[in-house]
């Protein structure tokens, strides 16, 4: 069966739909939801029930704007308090783990395989970063409670090194494409996509907070649809200037999860849900390209640089790029083995497919069956080797993310009524832009009688009684210095 303008909807639908019922029934058996949605694409495609899709292209194109929502609702959740600790260890891991990991696993290749050099180099390339999507996941379904700062290292990584990953994959099957050129020639290519990536994110991220914070929409609704628009901007316009797109993204999205927005809580909710809905069509749509039966002659190669990477290259990368670090040895262990490989690399395994190079089949074919041994094996012991390693807390002690603070609005301690004067600061700005503490909450507005239900955009006017809960008494004295202007004392 070839999917038609006509039956697309019907089948996707479909598939999609088995793939939540599915996943719900048997995630308690210890089954990653993502191997499972990546199975049942398999299940559906020529060598299954028959639905035929051979088309890189379209499967790279779903994986680029999968990939595009997965980082930014990564980024989103990323608190900075969380990762300002580990940020550092992070980054090292995201940058020379990667390409050490890339390397160690090229030369192996090239020792066992009859590949050339700087094709082992382009297949360690695609599978050397940890899958964001694959990691995203499985530690929020799994919500597992992880000790101090081992989840943000994780979390940090796998969201900041597909861009390493990818810059090591184009310069390496450029490589391989033109013969002439040389690994030095590639080093311009690296500065290039880092450089620009990162100063794009952060430029974007200040150009997105403002424009979300200052524009007027008539709905609350359009505002995620506006953080959509934001998104691929960002996007295309680094990639248009010759920046890694993956990394300005993800740093865009981490900069305005940790600042005030209009209808953040909206945002949030709306970007959570498309990342699981991406990370669905993302897995069924590769288990659709993949053929098993021409993955058969590959599965014993396939299974000896899967292990060679869990076991060796992985671990090869972290400890020595987490060398200079203080971290005790049972940790570094677990970092090791959270280096799951999942959609990522099998998107970047397209671009051989689409270059024509001679052996670009067998390199997609060895690194969708490395994806699938890494899901199978290391994700379903996460929880498991967390406990070997006593790095685990206890049930009682999982994290917070930003997006369940958000949903979860907690209940605060303390209630104050606030009334605005005339000669006050607040008078005339938007709640956004009055830097309220985090730990405070304007629940209601009092205006001539009648109550009003506050909202990011709301406009503060004279007379106006706030009726704010904090935490702790001691925030009411911010609130009224952020209301007032700077104040030595709380007029009660």
């Amino acid at each position: 069966m070839s999917l038609t303008t006509e039956n697309i909807l019907l089948i996707g639908s479909l598939l999609l739909f088995i793939s939540l019922i599915a996943g719900k029934t048997t995630y308690k058996f210890g089954v990653p939801t993502l191997l499972l949605f990546l199975t049942i694409g398999m299940l559906a495609g020529s060598d299954g029930f028959g639905i035929y899709f051979d088309n890189p292209k379209t499967a790279q194109f779903i994986g680029i704007i999968s990939l595009n929502f997965i980082l930014f609702s990564g980024g989103l959740n990323t608190s900075w308090v969380s990762i300002k600790p580990v940020l550092g260890e992070g980054l090292v891991l995201s940058t020379l783990g990667v390409l050490l990991t890339a390397v160690t696993l090229g030369v192996f290749v090239w020792l066992v395989t009859d590949f050339t050099i700087y094709e082992s180099m382009l297949l360690g390339s695609i599978v050397s970063s940890t899958d964001a999507a694959a990691v995203f996941s499985i530690l929020r379904s799994k919500s597992l409670a992880l000790r101090k700062n081992l989840r943000p290292t994780l979390e940090l990584e796998s969201g900041s090194n597909d861009p390493m990953a990818y810059v090591l994959t184009i310069a390496f099957l450029t490589l391989v494409v033109n013969q002439d050129q040389t690994l030095l020639s590639m080093i311009p290519l690296f500065l290039q996509q880092m450089v620009i990536g990162g100063v794009a994110g952060f430029a974007f991220g200040w150009l997105s907070k403002y424009i979300i914070n200052h524009i007027k929409l008539d709905f609350e609704g359009l505002y995620p649809v506006l953080a959509i628009a934001l998104m691929f901007i960002t996007f295309s316009t680094t990639d248009f200037f010759g920046g890694n797109g993956f990394l300005s993204i993800y740093i865009c999205a981490v900069y305005l999860g940790n600042q005030n927005l209009i209808h953040k809580t909206t945002i949030f909710k709306m970007y959570d849900g498309l990342a699981w809905l991406m990370e669905i069509v993302l897995f069924l749509t590769l288990g659709l390209l993949v053929f098993p039966i021409q993955m058969v002659p590959y599965i014993g190669i396939g299974l000896l640089i899967s292990v060679f990477l869990i076991f060796f290259a992985r671990p090869v990368g972290v400890f020595l790029s987490l060398i200079f670090f203080k971290m005790k040895l049972r940790r570094r262990f677990y970092i090791s083995w959270v280096g799951l490989r999942g959609a990522v690399p099998i998107v970047f395994a397209t671009y051989p497919l689409l270059a024509g190079i001679d052996k670009a089949n067998m390199i997609f074919n060895i690194v969708f069956f490395i994806s699938v041994t890494s899901v199978l094996f290391q994700g379903t012991t996460l929880t498991l080797v967390a406990k070997w390693l006593n790095v685990s807390l206890p049930e009682n002690a999982k994290l917070v993310t930003e997006t369940d603070k958000l949903i979860l609005e907690f209940p605060k301690s303390s209630l104050r009524e606030f009334e605005i004067q005339p000669d006050f600061y607040a008078v005339n700005k938007s709640i956004v832009d009055l830097k309220l503490p985090t730990s405070t909450f304007i629940a209601m507005i009092k205006r001539n009688g009648k109550y009003i239900r506050p909202g990011g955009s709301t406009e503060i006017k004279a007379r106006d009684i706030l009726v704010v809960l904090a935490d702790r008494n001691e925030d009411f004295t911010q609130v009224f210095d952020c209301l007032s202007g700077p104040s030595p004392e709380l007029k009660s």
